[in-house]
Formats: structure tokens, C-alpha cells, sequence
């Protein structure tokens, strides 16, 4: 795998139009392998690969459905579509991970009368184009594997998507043990544990990552969770400030130190990541601005808070407590200049 950018096309998540919605879902997930009923709940798109060396092996690239209740994941061959049929994904989140690294992620609006959800994405090999497109985030993490080796990291992320994570983690297991250089299969092994909320496992992973490449952003951001959840606030954040300087162009290590920041108490600092997270994601990261109302709400600045949760309700209109944060907006009306 190249280096690789990632960014988010323009968000299609409602659709106006109930025909022609469904005729743009019925191609695409005609095309991934089946067909849509109308009116049927479905969340669809295209991953579009751009500069690609057709000749070349194609990355291991996954998409997940993130929602309350379960994770569901499709991984997608060279024509780019995917499609989860029968699931109702509003307020749910699109990860989009590239040979066992996370690339991006959008938050899916809440639902309302059409149940239908589109999400494009764009990946850019960084080797054909210098160009960056704006919003995009940069990828920079390859490992050569042997032969065998690539066997056992594909089957094991196959297993993973068949959720047979005790084969997957034997696999990486077995890879790391041959190959304890092998930086991404220590940061899947790391994520695996950590969806099984083997947390202790999870932080051994992720520091044998570290320790075999120490700029590996997406571990320092991991790792940085596990301290959050361990309440070690200090530690988190040295990790999570790392992060954001590895990877500057993604949201979610500077959404991540910001509530770092806010738990250990640094108000001040954890506003400006969390700004710098809405500004690099204004979407995706719309619940910064949740975070931020609560800060003020607390800190008795109401009118500052009411200002959050009306940019975070112009961000993502439909959500489940619209009312709740109208009535504190209308409750609490921001300050105006003179």
C-alpha cells in the first residue's frame, strides 16, 4: 500500500427525493451484490480510488457501520461501492480503516421520514499526485510483509470482518511472533482487544507498536483512549498532543485531547481542540460542540453555551434532543455586540 489521503466527499446523508434516492441506492447496492426494496432502511456509497496503479495489489480497505447496539463491517473490492441493507443508520458512524488503520470517519445524521443514508468517500495514492485535495487526511503507514506473512494479516482482518476475533487475534499472534517489527499488525491486534474491552491486552499492543514504530499516530491516539478510560488524564494527554502532531489533518486525536484536556481540568486548552477538531471535520465532529455547551453550562456562561448548541443543531438538525437544546437556546439567548 502507497501513501494514501483520505477525504470526505460532500455529505449526501438525506435524501430529497424518495425515487431517485432509490435508484441511486438500487445501482450501487445492485452493484455490491444485491438489491433494495422501497422504503427500506439501507446506508450506502462509494469508497472512489483515485491514482491507483491498477496493476498493483489492492489495499485491504474496510467500511464500518458504528451504531449503539453493534458494529457491522463490508470490505470493498476494486469497484469502490458499499452497502448495508435493512439497517436504519441514523446517528450511527462510517469508519473507514485501510490496512488495519483508521483513515476517517463521519457521524450520520439522525433519521427522519427516509431512511436512506449516503456517504461518499475519496482515497487519493499520494504517489500519482502531489495534490492534496482540501479536508483530506494524510496515510502514511505501510509495512512489507513476506509471502507468508500477508497470508496471515489478510485472513486474519477477514476473520475480524466475520467477526471470528479469536482467529483473527491466533493469526496476528502468530504473524508478530515471527515479525515483531511488524507495527500494524501490533496496532490490529491492539484494536481487536480493545473491542473486546481487554483493555490491558489492548495497552501491551499498542506500546509494542509504539515501540517498533514510534510515530504511529493511530496508536498514540489509541493508547491516549485507554488512558482516558483509566482516568489517567496526564498521560493521555502527552500521548493524545503526539497524536495531533502526527497526524495534523485529522479530527478526531484533537476531538480526543480536547476532552482530555477538559477532564484534567484545562478549560481553555481543551476549547481550542476541540475547535481545531470541528474545524478540520465541521460535521463529523459536530458533538465537540456538545462538549463545549456542557463546559459553559457548568462554568454558568449560558449564553456561550447556548451559542454551541446552535451551531451544533445547524450541523446536525434532526438530532434526537433538538427539542431539549431549543428550549435552552431559546431559555438562555446568546449575548449580541453592541
Amino acid at each position: 500500500m502507497k501513501h494514501l489521503i483520505i477525504s470526505l466527499a460532500a455529505p449526501l446523508a438525506l435524501l430529497f427525493f424518495v425515487l431517485s434516492g432509490s435508484a441511486q441506492s438500487d445501482k450501487i447496492c445492485g452493484e455490491a451484490g444485491g438489491s433494495v426494496w422501497m422504503g427500506d432502511a439501507v446506508v450506502y456509497g462509494k469508497i472512489r480510488l483515485n491514482g491507483f496503479d491498477q496493476g498493483a495489489k489492492f489495499p485491504k480497505i474496510t467500511i464500518t457501520l458504528s451504531r449503539v447496539q453493534r458494529d457491522t463491517r463490508i470490505t470493498i473490492d476494486r469497484s469502490g461501492n458499499y452497502c448495508f441493507r435493512g439497517v436504519d443508520g441514523g446517528g450511527g458512524t462510517l469508519v473507514v480503516d485501510v490496512e488495519g488503520v483508521e483513515v476517517g470517519r463521519q457521524v450520520l445524521p439522525a433519521s427522519g421520514l427516509i431512511k436512506e443514508h449516503r456517504q461518499d468517500f475519496d482515497i487519493y495514492d499520494l504517489k500519482a499526485s502531489t495534490a492534496k485535495p482540501p479536508g483530506t487526511v494524510a496515510v502514511k503507514y505501510t509495512y512489507s510483509r513476506s509471502e507468508s506473512n500477508a497470508k496471515l494479516f489478510e485472513e486474519a482482518a477477514a476473520a475480524e470482518v466475520s467477526q471470528d476475533l479469536d482467529r483473527s487475534i491466533k493469526l496476528l499472534k502468530e504473524l508478530v511472533a515471527g515479525d515483531p517489527a511488524d507495527f500494524l499488525a501490533w496496532a490490529k491486534l491492539g484494536s481487536i482487544y480493545f473491542e473486546r474491552n481487554n483493555h490491558q491486552a489492548a495497552e501491551s499492543s499498542y506500546k509494542k507498536a509504539l515501540v517498533a514504530k514510534p510515530d504511529l499516530g493511530p496508536a498514540m491516539m489509541n493508547l491516549g483512549r485507554i488512558y482516558l478510560m483509566k482516568k489517567d488524564f496526564p498521560a493521555a494527554i502527552v500521548l493524545l498532543e503526539k497524536a495531533t502532531l502526527e497526524d495534523p489533518g485529522s479530527a478526531r486525536p484533537f476531538q480526543l485531547l480536547g476532552e482530555a484536556y477538559l477532564l484534567d481540568r484545562k478549560g481553555t486548552l481543551g476549547v481550542k481542540a476541540l475547535n481545531e477538531a470541528i474545524r478540520l471535520d465541521p460535521i463529523g465532529m459536530a458533538e465537540c460542540h456538545l462538549l463545549m455547551a456542557r463546559l459553559y453550562d457548568v462554568a454558568g456562561a449560558k449564553s456561550l453555551a447556548s451559542r454551541e448548541y446552535r451551531l451544533f443543531l445547524e450541523k446536525v438538525p434532526e438530532h434526537a434532543d433538538k427539542k431539549k437544546y431549543q428550549k435552552y437556546i431559546k431559555d438562555n439567548p446568546e449575548e449580541t455586540e453592541n
